[in-house]
């Protein structure tokens, strides 16, 4: 369960105090699908920056799991982000030099987790997102958008993490991908019981998704 109460995060803007999250509370099952929209300035990057420990609030508490992100320490907060975390940005931001094997092996090698046990997991994760055989021996400039954007989740799965956090992943796809990397993100918030939560611009699929959070100028406005 991620349970957000009375989150604050406000910023300096020359001599005036702007928030950017204002007051916001909300709650997300585990394993629920949820959607935050907004017009761009609204908070969304703010607050998926608050919920992904990327960023500290100025007042307000995020609970997730029973554990308060915002009574960690800077080292408790690098940690929590390596294993409860994963993060699928709408730019990819995979390692042009590594295979796509390699890079959904990376966020396991900061986990300390061993050779042998990294290259089955991301064979088997590529696999579940539909990258098979050589596809995963290439490296990102040999992928089309829809199979950089699958090997991107399959990173952020890589550390079985409890929340799946996506800014506008299917901003840089064409409409029929971008519905396809969708439905694959819902199949796997059910299949691994994942809370994910993503920021998007489309209010179609922002509507198929089991909740979604409309902000406006920082503060929640529907739920």
């Amino acid at each position: 369960m991620i349970e957000v109460k009375h989150l604050v995060k406000t910023f300096k803007s020359g001599d005036t105090n702007v928030d950017a999250t204002n007051n916001i509370s909300f709650k997300v099952p585990d394993g629920q699908f949820a959607s935050i929209i907004g017009r761009s300035g609204s908070g969304k990057s703010t607050l998926l920056s608050l919920l992904g420990a990327l960023d500290k609030p100025t007042s307000g508490s995020i609970v997730i799991g029973g554990q308060d992100l915002t009574k960690l320490s800077d080292h408790e907060l690098i940690t929590y982000r390596c294993k409860a975390i994963g993060f699928v940005f709408q730019g990819y931001n995979l390692v042009p030099n590594l295979t796509a094997l390699e890079n959904v092996m990376l966020p396991m090698e900061f986990a300390k987790v061993s050779r042998a046990e990294r290259k089955t997991r991301a064979s088997e994760l590529l696999e579940q997102v539909g990258l098979k055989d050589d596809k995963q021996l290439r490296k990102p400039g040999r992928l089309s958008g829809g199979e950089q954007q699958r090997v991107a989740i399959a990173r952020a799965l890589a550390n079985k993490p409890k929340l799946i956090l996506a800014d506008e992943p299917t901003g840089n796809l064409d409409s029929a991908t971008g519905k396809m990397i969708f439905d694959l993100l819902h199949k796997l918030s059910r299949s691994e019981n994942t809370t994910i939560i993503v920021v998007t611009h489309d209010l179609a699929i922002a509507g198929k998704t089991d909740a979604t959070f409309k902000l406006d100028d920082g503060k929640l406005v529907s739920k």
